[in-house]
């Protein structure tokens, strides 16, 4: 997907709220350059359009236009915008040059909302745009940071595409992550929710160019340092073991060892992290006896082994009670791998928000 004198006006829901808001935009897979003409935010109304009054001109440094350079991502200068929890924003991206003449874009292919893509020319902050096309990813755009009060802390959704919501309804907004911020709103609780799941994500091997790099490489840029991160709930393995099929490895014992390097490097940095246990997922493509019992040996672990300063039983809450290597009928999306908005819905309502309460890790300071 490539883009030529093209404004892209993108669309995110924010968890926690607050009155200022800054933007971050990446370019972290880029070999060249990207040249940003312009960027607004704003509240989003309806389909493509925006709350009037609510634009608000986005610049890096004071420049309203930056280079963005390869392998790099930006923070951009905070704007005075309220924004209530759980509202949709827009942000607008004018990408002045031609990007299928520099190097590729960075983008999050499934984003499981309308973001549209204007004629030639820059609309940046406008109304209303001209749409000409659509889209179900997010190009060049990390993320929206909400300056909330110093008291609330962010929860890091870390995992493949269950995580991502696959399968769940486009602008829905029905993955676990999304009942997970809701139901930490409705309580009053001093939480925001990040989701870094991406779908075909592997804890130790890449897939597709569209998967990510493995989970082990991408855990700092996508857990660690996200802004205000405390927590860290993980759901990573099922596509390591799936793809594998009858081959031996890797072998549970490889997961388990990963895992434990997510736990090491999460507590240095004095944060909370949680094992989520693996759904089922008999009936799906890459099923095999062999891949069913790593999973359920992994599961056995993250259980029982105490590593995870908390668990989160996802298998517990979405397995058929009378064949636990299948979903339950009513949450199965129809490829026996992924839940639907109901087994969404239940995995977010498995998570004890108790977890969060308590005192994170002391940091563990690494010697040389």
């Amino acid at each position: 997907m490539h883009f030529n004198n093209q404004t892209l006006r993108q669309v995110l829901r924010v968890s926690a709220g607050g009155a200022r808001a800054r933007v971050v935009v990446s370019n972290v897979f880029g070999t060249a350059p990207l040249t940003i003409g312009a960027a607004h935010l704003a509240l989003r109304d309806k389909g493509s359009a925006i709350v009037a009054g609510s634009d608000r001109v986005v610049t890096f440094g004071g420049q309203a236009t930056m280079s963005v350079p390869a392998g790099a991502t930006l923070v951009s200068d905070p704007v005075t915008l309220t924004i209530a929890p759980g509202a949709d924003v827009a942000v607008d991206l004018y990408l002045p040059g031609n990007t299928d003449q520099a190097s590729p874009l960075t983008v999050h292919a499934a984003s499981r909302g309308t973001n549209y893509i204007t004629g030639t020319g820059n609309f940046a902050g406008g109304p209303t745009v001209p749409v000409v096309a659509t889209m179900q990813s997010w190009i060049a755009l990390a993320r929206v940071e909400v300056l909330a009060p110093a008291r609330v802390e962010t929860i890091v959704a870390f995992g493949d595409s269950i995580t991502d919501g696959s399968r769940s309804t486009d602008d829905a907004n029905a993955r676990w992550s999304d009942v997970l911020a809701r139901r930490l709103t409705a309580a009053n609780a001093a939480f925001s929710v990040a989701n870094s799941g991406i779908g075909g994500n592997r804890v130790l091997s890449e897939g597709a160019y569209t998967a990510g790099i493995n989970a082990l490489a991408r855990f700092d840029r996508d857990a660690l340092d996200v802004t205000g991160v405390r927590h860290i709930i993980v759901l990573e393995g099922i596509n390591d073991i799936g793809n594998a099929r009858q081959n031996p490895t890797p072998t549970a014992d490889d997961l388990i060892a990963a895992h434990k390097q997510l736990i090491e490097r999460a507590h240095t940095r004095g944060i909370r992290i949680y094992g989520g246990t693996l759904t089922p997922f008999e009936g799906a493509g890459y099923f095999t006896r062999e891949g069913e019992a790593k999973r359920q040996a992994l599961n056995a672990w993250i259980r029982s082994s105490g590593a995870y300063d908390g668990v989160v039983d996802f298998d517990q809450a979405t397995r058929d009670p009378n064949h636990p290597a299948q979903f339950q009928s009513q949450y199965d999306s129809g490829d026996h791998l992924h839940p639907n908005d109901a087994g969404y819905k239940a995995m977010g309502e498995a998570i004890d928000l108790a977890l969060f309460k308590a005192a994170p890790p002391v940091a563990q300071r690494a010697t040389r």
